[in-house]
């Protein structure tokens, strides 16, 4: 059947085409549909209804049969989705068996099917979002290894500081993705849960036989019966969701980054190029941060929708009105950003185009001011701390009125002459002599990372 009309033209820019098919019509309506069958199986396991209802029942529950767009105006007036839709797997199933007809959707509610239909599709939604983020930590570790020589200047409050590496910068990121990944495993047990509670959570429609069909339908499912339904319990998905958040935080911080290195007055680490990436509509010469921009977006979108899920959490008694309603769409748009998210931090991580030439000019843009810190620890060994603070002061703001290299002023200034050789003023002032542990915090980052994928 075809699907209702919908706003397609921003989705592949900002949704990977993967978690959309996980997330379109078919694949809400298949995931419903996948729990009534698998409730027919589990229920004729245990005995309540007999065997040969379920091959008619299994037969009839294919998403391809069903009139998404007659469903959406049906839901328009039933209140949920799973209503008209166990309505018409009805007439599915007595058009062709009308025995087994009578043993549909026996003993669930509209909400079990349609939470466990939602836990169904997010178990898809995560192995995707798992095995993205484990390419790109894959990316991203080969990328901090690459360069965790490479000087450039390390910037707080937007301002030069001391020198860090471009394979420190990354390995920042890598130890995000590497948490998320982490995070991701923790909550499976928690998130991949059965919903079953009928009517009002106590499956009383199916008298005794209701926890051996509970278990056989988890085991169905291959799900895990939790201790108790979840109807308007909503933390798991909060859980999942918040998860989700940091995740598209942690891609957005990589997105600022790029973005803010590739600019013109930086220019030192740019998105791979490709025909048509990046241009301006007026200017031939622009190179813009396409990919830099899905990230940063979603880091700005996605809060608002968990502000939502959130929100939504104080649901009333055994089953909510409208909180339940306000998540439906907005998991799924969560699940969506990231995805796309994670397509364009996977584009950006394995393409980056280096310019080290660029990053070393720009490190000396302050004529090697952003090394004074060094010259004054090893000076403070000699001269003690206030009066080797004071004399580099006194340089620094010399070097900066007469326009001159801090390496020149300093080796014209006799009391730092007195205590420092050329030899060692010209190491001190060389950025690669002053990089602290930065290859150690990309060795941590890399085997935290391998750790996890061994």
């Amino acid at each position: 059947m075809n699907q209702r009309p919908g706003n397609q033209l921003f989705d592949a820019y900002f949704t990977a085409r993967d978690m959309r098919e996980v997330f379109c019509d078919q694949g809400r309506v298949q995931a419903m549909l996948d729990f009534e069958a698998a409730l027919a199986r589990a229920e004729a396991r245990v005995g309540l209804i007999p065997q040969s209802a379920v091959a008619s029942i299994e037969a009839a529950c294919q998403a391809g049969h069903f009139d998404f767009a007659a469903l959406g105006e049906a839901i328009a007036t039933a209140g949920n989705s799973a209503i008209p839709l166990v309505k018409a797997l009805g007439k599915q199933i007595a058009a062709n068996d009308a025995q087994a007809e009578r043993y549909v959707h026996l003993g669930a509610t509209s909400q079990d099917v349609m939470d466990s239909g939602l836990v169904l599709q997010l178990r898809q939604a995560l192995e995707l979002i798992d095995s993205d983020l484990a390419q790109l930590g894959q990316t991203l570790a080969a990328q901090a290894q690459r360069y965790v020589a490479t000087p450039l200047a390390g910037r707080t409050w937007l301002q030069h500081a001391t020198p860090v590496t471009l394979g420190m910068k990354i390995a920042g990121w890598l130890g995000a993705v590497t948490r998320s990944r982490q995070r991701l495993q923790e909550l499976k047990p928690r998130l991949l849960v059965l919903q079953f509670g009928g009517a009002s959570g106590t499956l009383a429609a199916l008298g005794d036989k209701a926890m051996p069909i509970a278990q056989a339908l988890a085991e169905e499912l291959h799900l895990s019966l939790p201790d108790q339904p979840w109807h308007t319990q909503r933390d798991r998905l909060v859980e999942f969701g918040s998860v989700l958040g940091l995740i598209a935080g942690s891609l957005g911080k990589l997105g600022r980054d790029i973005s803010l290195l590739m600019q013109t007055e930086a220019g030192e680490v740019f998105e791979p190029s490709a025909p048509g990436k990046g241009g301006s509509s007026t200017m031939p010469h622009k190179r813009n941060p396409v990919g830099a921009a899905v990230l940063i977006g979603a880091a700005t979108r996605v809060p608002g929708l968990l502000s939502t899920l959130f929100s939504a959490m104080p649901q009333e008694h055994e089953r909510s009105l409208g909180l339940w309603h306000a998540e439906w769409e907005t998991l799924p748009e969560i699940c969506c950003l990231v995805s796309g998210s994670l397509k364009q931090a996977l584009l950006v991580a394995g393409g980056l185009e280096v310019d080290a030439e660029r990053m070393a000019r720009n490190l000396d843009l302050t004529q090697g001011l952003v090394l004074a810190e060094a010259v004054s620890i090893v000076l403070a060994q000699r001269v003690g701390r206030d009066t080797a603070h004071h004399l580099l002061e006194q340089c620094c703001k010399r070097a900066v009125a007469e326009q001159r290299h801090l390496r020149a002023v300093l080796g014209d200034e006799p009391q730092v002459t007195a205590e420092l050789s050329a030899q060692e003023l010209d190491q001190l002032l060389d950025p690669a002599h002053y990089l602290g542990q930065a290859r150690t915090w990309v060795e941590r980052a890399v085997a935290e990372h391998s750790a996890l994928t061994a």
